[in-house]
């Protein structure tokens, strides 16, 4: 696997480096491009907030189905996938949303501070699915392994959990500042 020989022989970059498709720099760039906007105070909309979730769940599944569509056992990764993003998605989507974080009903829009969050996590799956990709190129076999497949599932789990649970959080906010916070009370019966 890619990152112990890494460690055990760090001279394999350079090769693995230009063995890489033009295309995949490409997309990184675009994605760094994307979460450095993230860095600084903004104004966004909900639907603008709600785009990259949905983008960065699509690259997981994308990434999933491309590594391990084949294997046997490619419908347990699924459930795995979604189980642990539905545990990491609770546990985010119910805190408070960022400090600072306000919504302005009248113009639709949130005022969002900077963090680097994003960045982090968009780096973190694309990282997966470029180490994974790698490491499938170099022992096929993995595209059979249990244990690795659902190690990659869990990671996919918790960066979808991550971007969709900080959404929600948006959402909820936005819901409740503009008058319709009552559907998100518990019913009282």
């Amino acid at each position: 696997m890619l990152i112990p020989m890494l460690i055990d022989h760090p001279q394999v970059i350079g090769p693995v480096l230009r063995g890489t498709p033009g295309w995949v720099w490409g997309l990184l760039a675009a994605l760094v491009a994307l979460g450095v906007t993230q860095l600084r105070d903004r104004q966004a909309s909900l639907v603008r907030v709600s785009i990259m979730p949905v983008a960065m769940t699509g690259f997981a599944i994308w990434g999933l189905v491309g590594a391990f569509s084949a294997a046997s056992a490619f419908g347990y990764m699924m459930i795995a996938w979604m189980l642990v993003a539905a545990v990491v998605f609770a546990g985010i989507a119910m805190t408070a949303a960022p400090k600072g974080t306000e919504y302005d009903a009248a113009q639709r829009t949130f005022f969002l501070p900077g963090s680097w969050v994003p960045l982090a996590l968009i780096l973190a799956v694309f990282l997966t699915r470029y180490v994974v990709n790698i490491d499938i190129a170099m022992q096929p076999s993995l595209k059979q392994d249990g244990s690795y497949m659902a190690v990659v599932a869990g990671i996919y789990g918790i960066s979808t959990g991550l971007f969709v649970g900080r959404a929600a959080r948006l959402w909820r906010l936005a819901a409740e500042r503009s008058g319709f916070g009552f559907l998100l009370q518990r019913d009282p019966w």
